[in-house]
């Protein structure tokens, strides 16, 4: 059809020839192959200057037809290259504050027909979203059971004490033992919950608040309400009011990674965002204090 539609272009083989890259013989026999199969010939003459009433039917239907393809076929092109489509990323609060923004920012700009949703929550909100297929990929704390899911480590960080900035805790010159944290009230969240110290889960026992939502809680831990822990990246833009302390407990990490549906293979976009965010945080990573996988 790109051939027939070349030649009545042109008005001669040798032209359209030229146009297609391909030699005057081959356009001949094209066209030979097309009339054959219809039965009547779709030019006035061998000169192809004119085309027959057969011809002009073909000329018009074959003009939408490729019309319609070449769209097609620009979009399918845009989706496998990732310049389009649509990416539903679910992260946790602290790599959504400040890892995303700027990724997002350059990922978008290079790619005007994609659309991003983009869901803050906590690291058991995120496994959940991503069982269920509600979103593409999601970003948080390796799961204790990994069934039905793949995960890939970004990074990992070390948990910090947060406290009032007039609190004796914040003025220690040391990293703190979790002694040290006898007689003051644990805010639990979901991000410190899975820590394998007996001695943090026997003080977090006894905490009677917990809560999930970061605002909230460093909202209650200014308020007086008590301590909390966090990972060093979710305590990297605190208020004045607020310290981060290091913790002498070196098994007091978290280890954030993609969170992936075990069996399915990834999207053009999806993989292409997991590349960016990766480049990122190795770029990034020594500003934020955060620790890089080991490559094997």
């Amino acid at each position: 059809m790109r051939v027939f539609l070349a030649v009545a272009d042109c008005g001669n083989i040798r032209e359209a020839a030229e146009r297609l890259g391909r030699t005057p013989s081959a356009i001949s026999m094209t066209l030979k192959q097309i009339e054959d199969r219809l039965g009547s010939p779709l030019f006035q003459s061998d000169r192809k200057h004119s085309v027959t009433e057969l011809g002009r039917f073909v000329l018009d239907a074959g003009a939408v037809l490729l019309r319609d393809f070449d769209r097609t076929m620009d979009l399918i092109t845009a989706y496998a290259e990732s310049r389009s489509g649509r990416l539903r990323l679910a992260s946790v609060p602290s790599v959504a504050a400040m890892l995303l923004p700027q990724v997002l920012k350059e990922f978008t700009t290079a790619r005007p027909g994609l659309e991003i949703e983009l869901i803050d929550t906590d690291s058991f909100d995120v496994r959940k979203l991503v069982e269920s297929g509600q979103v593409d990929v999601g970003i948080a704390s390796a799961p204790r059971d990994q069934a039905g899911l793949d995960f890939d480590p970004l990074f990992t960080d070390p948990f910090r004490l947060v406290c009032r900035a007039a609190s004796p805790l914040a003025k220690r010159k040391r990293p703190l033992s979790w002694g040290m944290l006898q007689g003051y009230e644990v805010i639990v969240n979901e991000a410190s919950r899975p820590l394998p110290s007996p001695e943090f889960q026997a003080l977090a026992a006894r905490g009677r608040l917990t809560v999930r939502n970061v605002t909230s809680l460093l909202a209650l831990v200014q308020s007086g309400a008590g301590i909390t822990l966090l990972p060093a990246l979710a305590t990297a833009n605190l208020p004045p009011s607020l310290r981060a302390v290091p913790l002498a407990d070196r098994s007091a990490m978290r280890t954030v990674g993609w969170l992936s549906r075990q069996g399915r293979i990834a999207s053009p976009v999806t993989t292409a965002f997991r590349a960016a965010l990766s480049a990122a945080t190795r770029q990034r990573a020594k500003e934020l204090g955060l620790a890089l996988p080991t490559v094997r």
